[in-house]
Order: structure tokens, then C-alpha cells, then sequence
């Protein structure tokens, strides 16, 4: 299963490196990459719950504007 998410917010590495640690401590989720530029994430994983998913990155400090699917 994969979700691609949108976030606002981050503005370095260190915000890419906070959000894709929040997301792949998150349960179910065996991968996750963030891309600075275009504001994104994809995660991948067993059983995702994307309210688990906007929740962690919420908690790190950052806006999700999606998630899909």
C-alpha cells in the first residue's frame, strides 16, 4: 500500500529528516521519503492509516494539506 501526503511548512533538510522520521515511527509504515521541493511525502506500508499519517506530522509541527488515497 502507498500514500502520497502534501505538507506545508518545512523549509530545510532538518524539517524533511523530522517528518520522515515522525512517519516511519508511525505504525504500519515500512518506508517513507520526503521531497523538500515539492512538498510531499510517500509512504509505504501494511494497513496505513492516514489519520495515524496526519497526525504524526502534525504532532512534528507541520501542516498536511492531503492525503491520498
Amino acid at each position: 500500500m502507498k500514500k502520497i501526503m502534501t505538507i506545508e511548512g518545512m523549509s530545510c533538510g532538518h524539517c524533511v529528516m523530522r517528518v520522515r522520521k515522525a512517519l516511519e515511527e508511525t505504525p504500519g509504515v515500512t518506508s517513507a521519503t520526503v521531497d523538500l521541493l515539492d512538498g510531499k511525502a510517500s509512504i509505504e506500508g501494511e494497513g496505513l492509516d492516514s489519520n495515524l499519517l496526519r497526525g504524526a506530522v502534525v504532532k512534528a509541527g507541520y501542516t498536511v494539506v492531503s492525503v491520498i488515497p
